[in-house]
């Protein structure tokens, strides 16, 4: 009798200790996930906070690149918002290869996107030209602004003529225009086209004046204009009939090469193609349109609501350049070298 409640005693026991044991482990289990929970939630939070920071601006990582050198990266310029997940790559070790792919493709990026964002402060600080002549165009988009000397300076295109020329523009640049032309000038005196665009008083005169060191170009960028190499026409028959298939005579038959730093802009450049223009000697290395054009086609004869007129390069008959009309249409017909039409020159810069 006493055996068998020895044995009852024995059997309540165990199973009072097997409850025990299943407590004591379910206790350890919850106590190892809490650990577990815990350390990734400081983890999660870290993170949070971490972001947060970047957010703020407090945080600035070293950036290696392929030459070796190291730099901060400022994420104040960054335009982070709270609360929003970015993935963010940071580029390590890159060969010279990959880098310079890395660098062009964010180059066709800023030739093929429109911004508009006014950039003065890099015009002011100098940070402009380091963006250029870096060749890496860090924050300068077509369609970006300069406004200095009371005018509106506008990024036509970016290393659109490097390597061009009989001798290679290897200079990395912008290429610029005023946003309205600077004045209204006549191509020649008299209503003669003899002597071809380089031979014109707009060449020989009005342009050169403009990037002197008095002239609005010249104050407003000084030494940064960069020259180029172009082919320009320098003779016109009188008597031959253009390209542009119209009734008009008189055509550029001769061209050379010139050095330059300033000419007005071709119909190439604008349209991205040849209307009135004579002949091919019209057009040398302007023979591709301009970014802005294609990307804001209403800046081609307005800005911000406000329409011109204005003369482009090509000789188009005997007694006449072509130009662009104010209407938007390609003109011709009223483009006599004498008139007063405004003058819209494009310059590089780098």
């Amino acid at each position: 009798m006493n055996d068998r409640k020895d044995k009852i005693e024995m059997f309540k026991l165990f199973r009072k200790n097997k409850k025990n044991s299943r407590i004591i482990i379910i206790v350890s289990v919850l106590g190892i996930s809490t650990i577990i929970c815990t350390i990734f939630l400081t983890r999660t939070f870290s993170k949070e906070k971490q972001s947060f920071n970047i957010i703020k601006g407090q945080m600035s990582v070293q950036q290696y690149v392929n030459n070796g050198d190291y730099k901060e990266k400022d994420f104040t310029s960054w335009n982070l918002k709270k609360n929003m997940k970015y993935n963010i790559e940071f580029m390590q070790n890159l060969s010279t290869e990959e880098y310079n792919k890395y660098i062009k493709a964010g180059i066709a990026l800023r030739r093929n996107t429109y911004r508009g964002k006014d950039i003065t402060a890099y015009y002011n600080d100098g940070s402009l030209y380091e963006m250029i002549s870096k060749g890496t165009f860090d924050d300068i988009y077509v369609g970006d602004y300069i406004v200095a000397n009371n005018v509106t300076w506008l990024i036509a295109d970016i290393d659109n003529y490097l390597n061009s020329g009989d001798t290679p523009l290897t200079k990395h640049h912008i290429t610029i225009i005023p946003a309205i032309p600077l004045m209204n000038k006549g191509m020649n005196a008299t209503n003669t086209t003899e002597g071809g665009y380089i031979n014109t008083r707009m060449v020989t005169e009005t342009l050169p004046s403009l990037i002197s060191e008095e002239g609005v170009i010249g104050k407003t960028f000084g030494s940064h204009i960069i020259e180029y190499r172009n082919v320009l026409s320098n003779r016109v028959d009188i008597e031959a009939v253009n390209q542009s298939g119209g009734k008009w005579t008189g055509a550029s038959d001769e061209w050379n090469w010139y050095s330059r730093k300033i000419d007005l802009m071709s119909e190439v450049n604008v349209y991205g193609t040849t209307v009135w223009s004579s002949s091919g000697y019209d057009i040398g290395i302007d023979n591709k349109q301009y970014a802005l054009f294609q990307l804001k086609p209403e800046y081609i004869n307005s800005y911000r609501n406000t329409r011109f007129s204005s003369w482009l390069k090509a000789v188009s008959g005997a007694t006449k350049f072509a130009f662009l009309p104010s209407h938007g249409q390609s003109g011709n017909d009223w483009g006599e070298a004498s008139y007063e039409v405004g003058v819209r020159p494009r310059f590089l810069v780098g």
